[in-house]
């Protein structure tokens, strides 16, 4: 990946985060992509210490015009895009009965709409240059999680869209690739949305126990160079694709139960 021109959407925390670093580090030139400014100078600043050559963008993937501005930039830096990691998203916790709509519409333009945007805009430079467009999904794409019905959405979305470009580009060497990581050790869970609309602003689950950023990273970067179409990172994404097809009825309880469990659950209400 040594002169590659990476973008990585919501790359100033968490997957993103360490997924641009990991290419930075490898030799590719990257563009940072997120909403907050002063976090998008402070990623900055960290990765040139580091010798990662690298441009900073401020926008926001949810709006259609900042999306075609982050692929005008780095084309500006850097002359073309290669890669484009679309990482940026957002997640949620409520029953949809008790959810505002605007919640799940907010996921949606998000995580899916952010996706088809940015593809859209950096597709003829990826073409041109037989590269590869990464969508980070989740076990939530493979299987509905209670509580976050828009954040599920959301993922079989943007997964279903990647998963016909793919097909729709069998002849044009365009390498398409969802990578399915399990909880992961970041700060998804404390900006997920309320019904509200307003982030819970602490983690229901214990995130030293899960997989971290850097690990994640680690499987994206080499899925992107072994042109992968898939990557599901744990045993339990990995039971989910194949039993959940199967047991459908028994892995719907199993989850239920798991949810359940959490801190705070907005399932007590139903017990």
């Amino acid at each position: 990946m040594k002169d590659k021109v990476v973008i990585v959407t919501g790359a100033t925390s968490g997957i993103g985060k360490a997924t641009a670093e990991h290419f930075g580090l490898n030799g590719s030139k990257v563009a940072i992509v997120a909403r907050n400014a002063d976090n998008v100078e402070s990623t900055l600043k960290t990765f040139l210490s580091k010798g990662i050559n690298c441009v900073g963008i401020v926008a926001d993937v949810g709006l259609k015009s900042d999306c075609e501005r982050i692929v005008n930039e780095t084309v500006a830096a850097y002359g073309t895009v290669d890669v484009l990691v679309n990482n940026a998203g957002i997640s949620m916790r409520a029953l949809f009965i008790d959810a505002d709509i605007s919640v799940i519409e907010r996921l949606m333009q998000v995580n899916f709409w952010g996706t088809v945007y940015t593809t859209k805009y950096a597709l003829p430079y990826i073409l041109k240059n037989k590269g590869s467009i990464v969508g980070v999904s989740s076990v939530g794409g493979l299987i509905g999680l209670p509580a976050r019905t828009g954040y599920s959405a959301s993922k079989y979305a943007m997964q279903g869209f990647l998963n016909s470009l793919r097909t729709e580009n069998k002849k044009t060497g365009l390498h398409v690739m969802v990578a399915c990581p399990g909880f992961t050790s970041s700060n998804i869970r404390n900006t997920a949305l309320t019904a509200d609309g307003s982030p819970q602003g602490k983690s229901p689950r214990e995130e030293g126990k899960m997989m971290s950023a850097e690990k994640v990273a680690d499987y994206i970067y080499k899925g992107v160079v072994k042109r992968k179409r898939t990557v599901t990172m744990t045993l339990d994404g990995l039971l989910v694709r194949g039993l959940s097809r199967i047991f459908p009825k028994l892995f719907e309880r199993a989850v239920y139960n798991t949810m359940a469990k959490e801190p705070d659950s907005p399932f007590e209400k139903l017990d």
